[in-house]
């Protein structure tokens, strides 16, 4: 199967980030769009309340899921936004690395943002994506 995103670089802007600055949806592609993945457990209740890393692995781990039952992978994501609840940077950055490490292979274009609160008691960290595949 052939891939429906390609992710894009740049030649003009800087070549120091971890994370590409676009990217395409050939034809025809199926578009899927996730609700924000929360740092829940099966019981719906917050993990690792305090801990902004753990918390995204979290959420990666349950973005893996709804994505691959709407038969997709992190290979098919065309974008993610990670909101994390602080207003230090350090918080944001603990985030983001275990983000930007599960994405690794696909490194999406994404938007990292530090929020005042999420929707549950005890979350830190949520994460969106859309993603296009070819069925």
């Amino acid at each position: 199967m052939s891939h429906a995103v390609t992710l894009n670089s740049s030649a003009i802007l800087t070549d120091t980030v971890q994370y590409s600055y676009s990217a395409t949806v050939e034809p025809p592609a199926r578009l899927v769009v996730l609700a924000g993945a929360c740092p829940l457990d099966k019981a719906g209740d917050v993990v690792a309340p305090g801990d902004h890393a753990a918390q995204a692995a979290k959420c990666v781990e349950n973005m893996i899921v709804a994505l691959a039952e709407a038969g997709a992978s992190l290979e098919n994501v065309v974008s993610t936004r990670v909101l994390v609840a602080s207003s230090e940077q350090a918080d944001l950055v603990s985030a983001w690395d275990v983000v930007r490490d599960a994405f690794r292979e696909h490194p999406a274009p994404s938007t990292l943002m530090g929020v005042t609160v999420l929707g549950y008691p005890a979350q830190l960290v949520e994460i969106e994506a859309s993603a296009a595949v070819r069925d």
